[in-house]
């Protein structure tokens, strides 16, 4: 059974979802940090790109949104054959100045604008409806067909003109009329952000999307929980009204009231730790290393202490396999996403890639983000992609290194001494008796301890004496020029 762990009492809201008691989700939602997916506005249609098939559109944040073609009410409506229907421009269906009610689908991320969709969704805990879904849609987990039948004439009958539903798991468990109370507790809803939207002249939000109680229910269900527990009262009475105080679900809550932070209670501090590190260790001694570049990340699978029992082909295709599983399991939390190349030890046997690509697929069947993944190259190297919808946990967590310009690297002590070199060198000719070189803490005391050399080599090489000083930076400077005394002072004085 799955649990939720909800630690919102403080600034950072923080949620995890444990299945048979261990990490499988982590999310975190930070005071200033905007989420905005599921956030509903009015926006103005900045401009029309024909060539793209899609819309920017100003919701009244710093970026436009975009909105495709598909995403149209309009084009989504219109009833001709697809092969007609594909070639119509966008521009037949939006205009330039336009206001829209869009929803946004995708997080804006980096130099990218929100995406959105004018199908609108309100999830409830029963149901989801949608003002212009025109569909009813009944999940494939009820059975049998004839069930998910009567369920869709049942829907119809509160359902009018373009309006859709979709009808979720867990209602399959339960009374219609708790059911339909439900879908018109969400037509409700719309109905009162309809009158607010005909007011709205300008772009602006018109309701913020889901907080993490709501997510988090609308992914798992109360059916499929067996606990919940929060860590504060104003967090368990929002989440009650999203269980809609039913009790055979609001039993499955705990209250945690104790001193020390729910989440330490739980012993969940130190694999949330572990999530920080780019080395993951496998329970048979072997490892991943996870590399996350701007454009793709590379997960590296090395034998490291695992030697295994058997010959070499066996150990490599157990290793892999466990791997296979361990990669699968760290996606889902660190929620990686986008291009993902994965560097298996190189096999030689065409069963053996097999078994090892069907073992990740599985693995990854756990995982409500889209996944699509290739066969393993000649080379060792699987590519397979996760459909992004929020930045990652890494992201969320991370700024780039501003010394190292996000490279998580800096230049060695020498090569920041050489290039002080070639700076006192364009200040030979100064007519100053003395300069203070800053330099960079580990490239001072390089200078110091091993670059007596050096120091000899520019006593004769400048006119003026060199006093060293040491800071917080990644490059050499000359902070000061003048006589030997204020030199000394200024070098005191740092």
């Amino acid at each position: 059974m799955k649990e939720l762990i909800f630690n919102t009492a403080t600034s950072e809201k923080r949620a995890v979802l444990l299945e048979d008691g261990e990490l499988a989700e982590v999310h975190i939602e930070q005071p200033d940090e905007t989420k905005t997916a599921g956030d509903i506005y009015i926006g103005r249609v900045k401009n029309v790109v024909q060539g793209m098939q899609a819309a920017f559109v100003d919701i009244g944040r710093e970026k436009n949104g975009f909105l495709y073609r598909d995403e149209l009410l309009s084009y989504r409506r219109l009833d001709e054959p697809y092969a007609r229907k594909e070639k119509r421009s966008i521009n037949e269906f939006i205009t330039q100045g336009q206001l829209v009610a869009v929803q946004v689908e995708k997080e804006e991320f980096g130099e990218k604008g929100a995406r959105l969709t004018e199908n609108l969704s309100f999830a409830g805990k029963y149901s989801v409806f949608m003002p212009n879904g025109n569909y009813i849609a009944v999940s494939k987990k009820i059975h049998p067909e004839t069930e998910r039948e009567a369920w869709r004439t049942k829907a119809a009958e509160v359902l009018e003109q373009q309006e859709g539903a979709v009808i979720r798991t867990n209602a399959g468990d339960s009374r219609w009329e708790v059911v339909k109370a439900d879908i018109m507790l969400l037509k409700e809803e719309w109905s009162e952000l309809e009158k607010a939207a005909g007011k709205m002249k300008q772009p602006g939000l018109l309701k913020k999307g889901s907080g993490l109680a709501e997510k988090l229910l609308k992914d798992y269900p109360a059916v499929q929980l067996s606990r919940i527990v929060v860590d504060n009262a104003e967090e368990a009475e929002r989440i009650r009204r999203l269980l809609r105080y039913e009790e055979k679900d609001t039993n499955k809550m705990v209250t945690y009231r104790g001193r020390e932070n729910v989440f330490s209670h739980e012993k969940l501090d130190k694999p949330l730790e572990r999530l920080l590190l780019d080395h993951v260790w496998l329970k048979n001694g072997a490892s991943l290393k996870i590399d996350k570049t701007e454009a793709m990340t590379v997960i590296d699978v090395n034998t490291a202490r695992f030697t295994g029992k058997t010959n070499v082909a066996e150990t490599i295709k157990q290793t892999n396999v466990e791997a296979a599983k361990v990669i699968a399991k760290e996606l889902r939390l660190r929620d990686i996403a986008g291009i993902i190349v994965i560097d298996f030890i190189d096999m030689k046997r065409t069963e053996d890639k097999e078994e090892v690509t069907d073992c990740l697929k599985q693995a990854l069947k756990k995982d409500r983000a889209l996944t699509n993944v290739l066969g393993i190259s000649r080379i060792g190297l699987l590519e397979m992609t996760r459909k992004k919808t929020a930045r990652s946990l890494h992201d969320r967590l991370f700024e780039p290194c501003r010394p190292c310009s996000g490279s998580g690297k800096i230049k060695k002590a020498q090569t920041i001494v050489y290039e002080a070199e070639r700076l006192l060198y364009e200040y030979r000719e100064v007519e100053s008796e003395a300069v203070l070189l800053t330099l960079p803490f580990h490239a001072a005391e390089w200078l110091e301890k091993d670059g007596q050399h050096l120091l000899d080599f520019w006593k004769q090489l400048f006119p003026f004496s060199i006093s060293i000083s040491s800071a917080q930076s990644l490059r050499p400077e000359i902070s000061f020029a003048g006589t030997a005394e204020e030199v000394s002072k200024r070098q005191q004085e740092r």
